[in-house]
């Protein structure tokens, strides 16, 4: 059986930022990662389908980007903002929907590039979602097991606890807060559409909407550095039982944007609630109702259990900017800490 110094559950964003620090601090660590790739919801295609922004205050994500040489630059705020009502579609003077943000030149996705560049080949496993994690901490997928001194779970608490058997000895309350621990994303679908150039930024438009007529409740400019690509993003809820239809989208950005953004060069559906290492209800077609938020950063992830031994480390434990990537880059801090100091 492979043995570990650390077994890390999840090739994430928080996992990836904890086993690059605990590999520069001389530990052994494996990562097993459940889906053909890394970053988890850090996923960019070119363009970010899944987190895209990070913001002034944030300092642990601007602190990787200067370390790494990550570029980024200012989200595009200016312009009027449109708001798709029921009965009609008007324009918001200014722009009140979108805050100062930063974007990454080369998407969301480049942090865990540079994390998993550092690390020594064949730290992570791709393809190998656990089933077990035992009283032992011995970590078992469908192809082989390893020990471990530590085991990081640097996944969505409530998808641990549905696709995984963990140990018997730990607190049943604890099982059952991970159990209503919303999954950041777990319930959304992201829609990415390109066109040859930001049209709107002529027309005086910030490329910001919101809709109370759908399908997507929440637009932004998604557009790169200088406008190239062109693109917006938005946000609907995974209520579809058939998933999002295209011509549905393509119609909502012709009403809100006018004709020219009905017809995208390229339409891209990320469906976060159909993605089984997300969604951990996915296969039922299970979206949670009435998220509980409050859960977001309990206290029974904030303490290594079985011994100082299991630790929780996604964004969702985070105390502070849970759902961001600072969020899950504070549960890595914490959880290295807790590592070396055990």
């Amino acid at each position: 059986m492979p043995q570990s110094d650390v077994v890390v559950i999840g090739a994430g964003i928080s996992g990836l930022a904890v086993a690059e620090a605990l590999h520069r601090s001389g530990r052994t660590v494996t990562v097993l990662e459940a889906r053909p790739r890394i970053g988890g919801r850090l996923l960019s295609d070119p363009l970010d389908l899944g987190a895209s922004w990070f913001w002034d205050g944030e300092q642990r994500v601007r602190a990787m980007t200067d370390r790494f040489g990550i570029a980024t630059f200012p989200q595009h705020i200016a312009g009027d903002a449109m708001i798709d009502e029921r009965d009609r579609v008007h324009r918001y003077p200014g722009n009140p929907i979108d805050g100062p943000a930063r974007r990454f030149a080369h998407g969301a996705a480049s942090l865990t590039d540079a994390l998993s560049g550092q690390l020594p080949e064949g730290t992570v496993l791709m393809g190998q979602p656990v089933v077990e994690v035992s009283d032992n901490l011995c970590v078992t997928t469908a192809d082989a097991s390893w020990q471990s001194q530590h085991v990081v779970i640097a996944v969505p608490p409530a998808v641990a606890v549905m696709t995984m058997r963990l140990p018997h000895a730990l607190p049943t309350n604890l099982l059952a807060v991970c159990l209503r621990t919303p999954v950041w994303m777990g319930d959304t679908i992201k829609v990415v559409a390109m066109y040859d150039e930001p049209f709107w930024r002529a027309d005086g438009l910030a490329g910001a909407a919101m809709s109370r007529v759908g399908p997507m409740h929440e637009m932004h400019d998604l557009s790169g550095p200088d406008g190239s690509p062109a693109a917006f993003f938005g946000f609907a809820r995974a209520s579809q039982p058939d998933g999002l239809d295209e011509t549905d989208v393509c119609a909502q950005l012709a009403r809100i944007f006018g004709p020219r953004a009905g017809f995208p060069q390229k339409l891209q559906i990320q469906d976060w609630s159909r993605e089984q290492w997300t969604n951990p209800g996915s296969a039922k077609g299970y979206v949670p109702s009435a998220p509980d938020h409050s859960l977001f950063g309990h206290a029974v992830y904030q303490q290594p259990q079985l011994g100082s031994r299991l630790h929780w480390s996604s964004t969702e434990t985070a105390t502070h900017y849970a759902g961001h990537i600072e969020g899950a880059l504070e549960a890595a801090e914490r959880t290295v800490r807790d590592i070396n100091t055990s």
